[in-house]
């Protein structure tokens, strides 16, 4: 087995493969060297090994850690409040499924605030104050606290804008360990919230399915930017609606309900802001 060889093949395929770090650098052009000394059952662990190291991406450090466990504080703020209040509003959500709904839904985001709260200082950050919160958006959504259907359109906006958020900076927490399990613990809790909000919706007649087709809203235009980008029909550079199913291709509904897609933080911030008091 010539390792070097074996090196100068992946510098071929990669010429940035000796560059990643110098450490990095150093290590494996002795990689040769040493691997003369190893027995030869030990080489392939030693060099996957050296290959893991080399393409691993970089871990977030402690204080780009607490900015996004910051970030998903702050939508965290915004839901728990938002549900307190509709829970606590005398008359707005009706007795039976839809209150207990809703109070759950309430301790579940009061649970996420309480968590996040205790984690970003064991990564050496302080929790963000609490905004002011406007939950008509400056009169858009005026009688959101008076009537049932309004409240329940502005709550599918915040789940499915935070399911989109959660996504979108999850990849940034890899290699963080337990910070990340409980993000995407999170993640998969607010898609439930959001799949029961939108059911709930359905049930009193409005356009709108468990799932989100396309970059429909459901809604209408002024919540559309927590929607656009869903309409994508591209997965790992693969035309999921183009795909065979029997007589016919997957088509552009089944392709885009079947994938969510993630958020950016500057467009998620532009879809929160007409809901925090400057």
């Amino acid at each position: 087995m010539n390792l070097q060889n074996i090196l100068n093949e992946f510098e071929k395929a990669d010429p940035e493969f000796y560059e990643r770090t110098d450490t990095r650098r150093q290590s494996l052009k002795n990689f040769a060297g040493i691997g003369a000394k190893l027995a030869l059952t030990a080489i392939p662990l030693a060099f996957g090994s050296f290959l893991k190291k080399a393409y691993a991406g970089s871990v977030a450090s402690q204080s780009e850690i607490a900015a996004i466990l910051n970030y998903a504080l702050t939508l965290e703020y915004l839901e728990a409040e938002f549900y307190q209040i509709g829970r606590d509003t005398s008359g707005l959500v009706p007795a039976g499924p839809p209150s207990g709904a809703i109070s759950t839904i309430a301790t579940h985001e009061a649970n996420h605030v309480k968590f996040l709260k205790a984690a970003i200082p064991s990564v050496g950050g302080t929790p963000v104050a609490k905004p002011t919160f406007d939950f008509t958006a400056g009169g858009l959504f005026g009688n959101v606290f008076s009537n049932y259907n309004t409240f329940l359109a502005v709550a599918q906006t915040f789940e499915d804008t935070g399911v989109r958020a959660y996504k979108g900076r999850a990849a940034e927490l890899v290699g963080t360990g337990d910070i990340l399990q409980a993000a995407l613990n999170i993640h998969s809790v607010e898609a439930r919230h959001a799949s029961h909000i939108r059911s709930m919706r359905k049930a009193l007649g409005a356009s709108v399915q468990p799932w989100i087709t396309g970059k429909e809203t459901g809604i209408g235009d002024v919540v559309q930017g927590s929607y656009n980008g869903e309409e994508n029909v591209i997965q790992a550079n693969i035309d999921i609606s183009q795909l065979p199913v029997t007589n016919r291709t997957i088509g552009f509904n089944s392709a885009t309900e079947a994938f969510d897609e993630e958020l950016k933080p500057e467009d998620v911030l532009k879809i929160v802001k007409p809901f925090i008091v400057p």
